[in-house]
Parts: C-alpha cells; sequence; structure tokens
C-alpha cells in the first residue's frame, strides 16, 4: 500500500494531505502531565494491547513499540513524516508507538493526552481520514475504558480539545498566497471562523518550502460532521484565492517565473551540496512549476515526497547511520539528483 506522502489525489496541486486526530484518555489514569513514571509505563503497556485487536479489526498490519527504544534519527524521522509529534518524540516520559504498515494510522500513547489516534491520508480528502480514525477510535473503545462526560463529551488534558476531541486538518501548499505576503492576512480571516493556519509541523512551527497546516480550533459544542464541514469550506475558499493568485503571477511575470523555476531545477539537478532549508525551497519552486504547467518531466514525479526525503532525519534514516552536516548536506544533492526525472 503506499504511504500518504506517496499518494495523489484531488486538489493535489493545492492540497497535499488530510489528517483527523482523535484525542482520547483512559479514565483510570491521571491526565498525562500528574503521571509518574511507574504509571505512565504502566499506561503505554496497557494501551499497547489494542494492537492485534486493530490488525484483525482494520484488516492491516500493526506495528508497537516503546518510544525510547527508537534512535534519535528514527524520531526524526517519524516527526518529518508526521507519524508522530515533536511532544511525543520529545518527551522523556514513557512514551508508546502503535503504526500501521502502510502509515497511514497512528495511535500515540502518553503525548498531552493518554491516546492520540490519528489517520493522514493523501490530498482533499477528510472524510476517508475521519472514517479510518472513528474505525480504529471504535476497536480501541472495546479495549479501553475513555473517560467521558455527558456534558462535555470526552474529557482532554486540554479544554480546548475537549467535546469531540477531534482536530481536523490540511497541509496546504500556498507558494503564491506566500509570494504576496498575504498569509497574516489569511490567518486573520480564517480565525473568524474558528480555524487556524500554523507551521509544517504543527503549533509552534515555521512553515517549510510554502507548506502550512490548516485546522479547527474549537471542538467543545461541534459535531465532527460541523467540524468537517466547516473545514471543507474554508480550505475550499483557500484552493480558490491560491489558484488565483498563481494566474495572476503567470499572467503578469511568466518570463521570470519560468526562469525561476528552471534555474531551481537546474541547481538541484548539479549541486554537489545542499542544506534541507535551500532544498525545501528550490523544490517548492519546482512543484509551484510542474502544477502550473511552467516545466515538465519524462515520468510521473512526486514533488512533496521528495521533500520528505530530504529532512534530515529522514535522509539520515535512509543512510542507516548519523551524519555530520556535510556528509549530509552532500548526501542528501546525491539524493535528489538520483531522483529528479529529466526534464521535456
Amino acid at each position: 500500500m503506499l504511504k500518504w506522502y506517496e499518494q495523489t489525489a484531488q486538489d493535489s496541486d493545492v492540497v497535499i494531505s488530510s489528517r483527523v486526530r482523535l484525542a482520547r484518555n483512559l479514565a483510570n489514569y491521571s491526565f498525562s502531565n500528574k503521571l509518574k513514571e511507574e504509571q505512565a509505563a504502566e499506561l503505554v503497556k496497557e494501551v499497547k494491547t489494542i494492537t492485534s485487536s486493530l490488525a484483525e479489526k482494520a484488516n492491516r498490519k500493526f506495528y508497537s513499540c516503546n518510544i525510547s527504544t527508537l534512535s534519535e534519527i528514527d524520531k526524526s524521522a517519524m516527526v518529518e513524516r508526521h507519524i508522530v509529534s515533536p511532544l511525543l518524540a520529545e518527551k522523556k516520559q514513557t512514551t508508546g508507538l502503535i503504526l500501521s504498515e502502510d502509515e497511514t494510522i497512528s495511535v500515540m500513547i502518553n503525548e498531552e493526552d493518554h491516546v492520540r489516534i490519528q489517520a493522514i491520508v493523501g490530498g482533499m480528502n477528510l472524510e476517508q481520514a475521519y472514517e479510518e480514525a472513528d474505525r480504529i477510535d471504535d476497536i480501541a473503545y472495546e479495549k479501553l475504558h475513555f473517560a467521558f462526560d455527558e456534558k462535555y463529551g470526552y474529557l482532554t488534558s486540554c479544554p480546548t480539545n475537549a467535546g469531540t476531541g477531534m482536530r481536523a486538518s490540511y497541509m496546504v501548499f500556498l507558494p503564491a498566497l506566500s509570494a504576496a505576503r498575504m498569509i497574516q492576512k489569511l490567518i486573520e480571516e480564517v480565525g473568524k471562523y474558528g480555524v487556524t493556519i500554523r507551521g509544517i509541523y504543527g503549533e509552534g512551527t515555521k512553515s517549510l518550502g510554502s507548506i502550512y497546516q490548516i485546522s479547527n480550533q474549537k471542538t467543545l459544542g461541534n459535531s465532527e460532521r460541523e467540524i468537517i464541514d466547516n473545514l471543507n469550506r474554508i480550505v475550499t475558499q483557500v484552493i480558490k484565492q491560491e489558484r488565483k493568485r498563481r494566474e495572476y503571477m503567470l499572467s503578469v511575470n511568466s518570463d521570470e517565473i519560468e526562469d525561476q523555476v528552471y534555474r531551481s531545477y537546474g541547481i538541484l539537478k548539479f549541486a554537489r551540496q545542499i542544506a534541507s532549508d535551500d532544498a525545501m525551497t528550490l523544490l517548492s519552486q519546482l512543484k509551484f512549476g510542474a502544477d502550473c504547467g511552467v516545466i515538465k518531466f519524462d515520468r510521473e514525479f512526486n514533488v512533496h515526497k521528495l521533500m520528505m526525503g530530504v529532512q534530515p532525519g529522514s535522509l539520515q534514516w535512509t543512510l542507516g547511520k548519523n551524519v555530520g552536516s556535510t556528509t549530509r548536506d552532500q548526501s542528501r544533492a546525491e539524493y535528489i539528483r538520483k531522483e529528479l526525472p529529466t526534464i521535456i
């Protein structure tokens, strides 16, 4: 099965992926920030017992582990592939993970909440992501006693996640709006409708390669359907704005844009060493050019998959070892040269 970042789907020129995350807590444990280490280890062990049930009932392979058993490279690569959050990777207390073989489903154990069920799929398909997460939630519910209140819904460590406990998000590629310095205005506009725009890895992170996350802020008082519909309406408008801005840029500055796209390809194709931020900037320009038809390749090419592969953790994971920055930059350039298709 294709991993989410290998998939192409509806509106993938703007929407890279769709994700749904469900926050749950076990009723017989204190919230994670109040757990003692012994209780945290017991919690992780208990939640990991659902792994076999997930494999049986969801009809796919699942693996489980304690995060502490993973190398720093493994953790970094998982954060970069959006399998786990930066918080889970960095947390000193005992934490765990249940992961499907195709990386579509991950269950983070003892992050901010005891259980965070995440489903992520390629393109604009929040409904499919929700169906996946909801199915895993139902299976987990049969084994685990989640804290639930008739008035407040699912109880969570942070009150803003109470209610459905659901955070839905789209990862979007906004090069034209970024170039026009319109992101801050967009943040202010969508904020009026209970939606927020964050960096590539969520809250407190920056954008890389003009990639952002758009997600709901409010969970209490809204149903899952209302959250999805509201986010779909907002992102549909963002798609229209981004495409309109792209058309405008190409109509008034097509020669310069074409030159920039081809220069980016040239640097990527022939560079002997390149830093990750520089690679993301150039790959962003290449994706923009390919999406707009400015540049064409001799084979099908997923630029975003390459964006994932050039990140420091993912690159070292591919190499199978921890290397210094100079070797990493050289290996990154070699990896890009190998993966880039030929222009036609």
